[in-house]
């Protein structure tokens, strides 16, 4: 057991040289040095280039990578494997996590840059130009036509179906205001009536549909410190043991009772975390 500490404690002293070391590392290191006279350390610039280091470093390491390494680390305090083989699990979990985050974040962008291009679309119109010219000069300027960019200003430059390529182009996550800008188009078109106010009447409701998603991510913000808080429980449990020399590792990873709750208090903080997860997700769909 104690060669397996020591080696593991030797992967943990390597993986964090290499993660702050890395390509061109003595340079880096050599630019601190010279920077504050000869002493590192010494002067603003030198905390600026540390924060600086400390930023790519954090680049590097993405979220679910941190679970192996505190697994590592306390396998290593608690002289067992289990809590690697715990981190190493939840490495998939905590990367879908990650992209599941990025994909909502890459909606309300996309979203947002729907709403902007209503409103430019609208004030080119306003300003004199045609519908296809006043299309062309705003899908530039707010990048709201994502990947179908090309295919809609295409339609737009050669006269083709304008409203066939917004439809398609709002199949795109959290372009769905693109099929408004269609129908506000083919109306246009079609009827000969006004394109510039049936997109600012389009863009308000885009904009209140936007504040309405707002205010409840805000309102169900308490929800989510609350499950936080709840899940941050048995760690705090954890270091309070340690701290009143209980060895709380030793007794979850080396006896059989440990073990038991372990498992036991694994499983329902599972359950209870997607319990509160699902609460809020069924609140953001109503």
């Amino acid at each position: 057991m104690g060669e397996m500490s020591l080696g593991a404690a030797v992967v943990c002293l390597g993986a964090a040289v290499w993660m702050l070391g890395g390509p061109n590392s003595g340079a880096r290191r050599a630019q601190l040095l010279l920077a504050g006279g000869g002493v590192a350390g010494a002067g603003p610039a030198n905390w600026r280039q540390l924060a600086g280091e400390l930023r790519r470093l954090r680049g590097r390491l993405r979220v679910e990578w941190w679970a192996p390494v505190v697994g590592l680390v306390l396998g290593v305090l608690g002289s067992s494997a289990l809590p690697v083989v715990a981190g190493a699990a939840g490495v998939p979990l905590l990367r879908e996590v990650r992209l599941a985050r990025e994909v909502r974040r890459a909606r309300e962008r996309r979203g947002d840059a729907v709403i902007a291009l209503c409103g430019s679309i609208a004030g080119e119109v306003r300003a004199g130009r045609q519908p296809g010219e006043a299309l062309l000069r705003a899908a530039w300027d707010s990048g709201g036509l994502g990947e179908a960019q090309a295919a809609v200003l295409a339609a737009a430059r050669f006269g083709g179906d304008v409203p066939g390529a917004l439809a398609l182009a709002a199949r795109q996550p959290g372009a769905e205001g693109l099929l408004g800008l269609a129908a506000c188009w083919r109306v246009a078109v079609d009827q000969g009536a006004g394109l510039a106010a049936g997109l600012e009447r389009l863009e308000g409701a885009l904009r209140s549909q936007r504040d309405q998603r707002a205010d409840l991510r805000a309102q169900l913000a308490g929800a989510r410190s609350t499950v936080v808080m709840l899940a941050g429980l048995p760690v705090l449990g954890l270091l309070l043991g340690a701290v009143m020399g209980a060895d709380p590792l030793r007794v979850l990873l080396h006896t059989g009772a440990g073990l038991a709750c372990l498992v036991v208090g694994g499983v329902l903080e599972g359950l209870g975390m997607w319990w509160a997860r699902w609460i809020v997700r069924r609140a953001e769909a109503v």
